[in-house]
């Protein structure tokens, strides 16, 4: 894609739906967003075409509680499928806040979403070893009911009960990144690559098939990002900078971080499995593909550590 503007892949975390416990509704979910869209809209006053990425994990989750009460009245919903809706309702909720800022400030731009499907391969060793809980907690009788009847693998999640696992499959390619790209081009601003897309293989004739699995948000982003050649890979989170020592007395807050450190710290385990750890590793796979620049910080603080005020800076 040829432009004028330098492209930004910015991959918005779950504070930017929900930013605290019990504000978990729907309007909660949407006041959210609004405060993180302005902070998007700067970046693109400032010069930049801005593609968002995000993730869907409670979103998910919540349909998937919806279904296990509503089974006695209604079907039920494959994984993929609400990885869909969670594209399509978080989307809807992302360019609506989106085209709200842009009239707010007497711009023309609009903002679009698309449905995105990632393609993974169906010999991932990972679906030979599912361990990404998603759904509720049940008992071991129930959960050994799930696994003889419908098929699923079940293990018991660190003493808090029983839940169902499936495979996390490595992003293999995003289907619909032309599609994006065009839109782009076009001057629009597009959500894709939502949850990291819904996972889909490729059977014998070549055909797509939707898969109950669920892929890393940020590995996905950051495969995209490369894979668009973009100018930045933009994770956006809770906080302003990366730190080692997290939450310690000697923690210490880092402006710059090179691949070296970064691998450094990653084997220490400096950095949490399920919060900081998968946001590093994704940064990493972006700049060893051949990735520009890439920053980690708040969605207030965006515009500044574009401009080197604050977050963390990776050194390609």
């Amino acid at each position: 894609m040829k432009a004028q503007r330098k492209v930004a892949v910015v991959a918005v975390g779950g504070n930017a739906l929900i930013r605290e416990k019990g504000k978990e509704s729907l309007p909660d979910q949407y006041a959210a967003v609004c405060q993180t869209m302005p902070c998007v809209v700067d970046m693109i006053q400032a010069g930049w075409h801005v593609i968002l990425t995000h993730g869907n994990g409670p979103q998910v989750g919540f349909i998937l509680r919806r279904s296990e009460l509503a089974l006695s009245e209604v079907h039920s919903i494959p994984l993929d499928y609400a990885g869909s809706n969670t594209q399509g309702s978080i989307g809807y909720m992302f360019q609506t806040a989106l085209q709200n800022e842009f009239k707010r400030r007497g711009m023309t731009n609009q903002a679009t979403t698309i449905v995105t499907q990632t393609l993974v391969d169906r010999n991932d060793p990972a679906f030979q070893n599912p361990t990404k809980p998603i759904g509720s907690f049940m008992d071991e009788k129930t959960a050994h009911q799930h696994r003889d009847e419908d098929g699923w693998s079940v293990m018991e999640d660190a003493g808090r009960g029983w839940r169902r696992v499936v495979a996390s499959p490595t992003p293999v390619r995003i289907i619909q990144q032309e599609a994006i790209l065009s839109l782009v081009g076009a001057g629009f601003t597009v959500v894709g690559v939502g949850g990291g897309g819904i996972p889909v293989i490729e059977n014998d004739k070549g055909e797509l098939e939707g898969v109950e699995a669920v892929i890393d948000k940020d590995l996905a982003s950051a495969l995209f990002a490369s894979s668009i050649n973009a100018d930045m890979f933009l994770i956006s989170t809770e906080v302003e900078k990366v730190a080692i020592n997290f939450n310690k007395p000697n923690v210490q807050w880092l402006d710059q971080l090179s691949v070296e450190d970064a691998k450094k710290y990653l084997a220490e385990g400096q950095f949490g499995k399920g919060s900081m750890e998968p946001k590093v590793k994704a940064v990493l796979n972006f700049l060893e593909r051949g990735g520009k620049k890439a920053l980690i910080t708040n969605p207030d603080n965006m515009l500044s550590a574009l401009r080197g005020e604050t977050g963390t800076h990776f050194d390609p």
